[in-house]
């Protein structure tokens, strides 16, 4: 697979040593040429200099035959037209890039990104994890889609204990893909099904169905 990263930093940089690693063909487009000097020292001829979000520099670097481009600079308008070009003149299959605003994400979506990954939502995630009071954790964007998958704790005394799977009305385009129990023991979600104390319900979503899903597995009666 031939994979182009544009942006050299420090992600640019682990990822293009984790790609050499596993054997891909890849090539970096770093612009700043202190940085880029650096990259070639240490790893040799796999990266050269200039703005990798100009067409020309992307058909000098072989863009017409990658399978992927990946744009991880710290400017997102950088990312994105880097994408955009990549796609759009070069027909590159898979565009991935990095949004260090998360106000951009959906901007990101809507022109086409293949995969759009958000280091605020990544540390997001993690940090709701540590919480445990933290009912409803974020785990990932489901890619070209506004869909996210969610886990969400089930509390002993939740009215919802009890019940079966399949009788729950659910937020619109929300689909339950798993439950594993507090014996960290999955199962996929069946007819008959019953939901238990301290389940962690693992599911599809839009954003806007987050706070309906909280009410539904959380909320304890009266």
């Amino acid at each position: 697979m031939y994979i182009i990263i544009v942006g050299c930093g420090k992600v640019g940089y682990h990822l293009l040593k984790a790609l050499i690693t596993a054997e891909h063909e890849v090539l970096a487009i770093e612009q700043d040429s202190a940085r880029h000097a650096r990259v070639v020292d240490e790893l040799g001829s796999v990266a050269i200099s200039g703005d990798g979000s100009e067409a020309a520099l992307l058909a000098e670097a072989g863009a017409n035959r990658a399978d992927v481009l990946i744009a991880v600079t710290g400017h997102d308008e950088d990312n994105l037209v880097a994408c955009q070009v990549a796609k759009h003149r070069f027909n590159v299959k898979k565009t991935i890039a990095l949004v260090n605003d998360p106000a951009n994400e959906s901007l990101f979506k809507s022109l086409g990104v293949d995969v759009v990954v958000s280091h605020t939502n990544t540390i997001l995630a993690h940090v709701e994890g540590e919480l445990t009071e933290q009912a409803l954790i974020h785990l990932m964007p489901v890619p070209r889609t506004d869909l996210r998958l969610v886990d969400i704790h089930v509390p002993p005394d939740a009215e919802v204990v009890g019940k079966p799977i399949h009788e729950l009305v659910l937020p619109p385009n929300t689909l339950i893909t798993l439950v594993v129990n507090h014996r960290g023991q999955p199962r996929i979600p069946a007819t008959g099904q019953l939901i238990e104390p301290h389940d962690e319900v693992i599911a599809v979503t839009p954003p806007e169905g987050d706070a309906e899903l909280m009410e539904i597995f959380t909320r304890v009666g009266r």
